[in-house]
């Protein structure tokens, strides 16, 4: 019977966290295929509606759907082409260009579990190499994997870095 009332209050607790977690709110917001092409398609330098349409072949009323989505969740940004005033560019924020961790590795895991290693790899600007896949790691610098995770409330670890001081 203890094992059944701990199991319960481990559900109790992980179904408490899964309703404040961030990842559905995210997924929201970027989580379909046209708000990723979209994201693709500014990390690359698309600008336009028009670039945007024709690069990425989607309709006119899904684009304009998803663009402005984008924009109210802060990871776009609009404002007049200064070359022509009767268009639009649509750039990054710093909300948005902070998601380029996330594109990458759903690009690195497409690649190992979807299409194969693509073509074109993402290099360092400067040095012209490619850039290393992402990981995870520990505050000591160590890859971590799953089995080597665990959650804490922030309480605990202020707790353990008070007592490891």
């Amino acid at each position: 019977m203890a094992a059944d009332a701990k199991h319960g209050a481990d559900i109790d607790a992980f179904r408490e966290a899964a309703l404040s977690c961030p990842i559905p709110a995210a997924v929201e917001l970027i989580g379909e295929k046209w708000a990723f092409l979209i994201l693709r398609g500014a990390f690359n330098g698309l600008e336009h509606f028009e670039e945007f349409q024709a690069g990425l072949g989607i309709a006119r009323n899904i684009l304009s759907d998803r663009l402005s989505k984008l924009v109210g969740g802060g990871i776009l940004k609009r404002a007049a082409d200064p070359s022509d005033k009767r268009k639009v560019i649509y750039s990054l924020t710093e909300k948005g260009e902070s998601l380029l961790p996330v594109m990458l590795s759903i690009r690195q895991w497409g690649e190992d579990w979807g299409l194969g290693e693509m073509q074109i790899v993402l290099a360092d600007l400067r040095n012209r190499r490619p850039i290393r896949r992402i990981r995870v790691f520990a505050d000591d610098g160590r890859e971590v994997k799953l089995g080597d995770l665990t959650w804490l409330s922030r309480d605990e670890i202020a707790g353990k870095s008070d007592r490891a001081a």
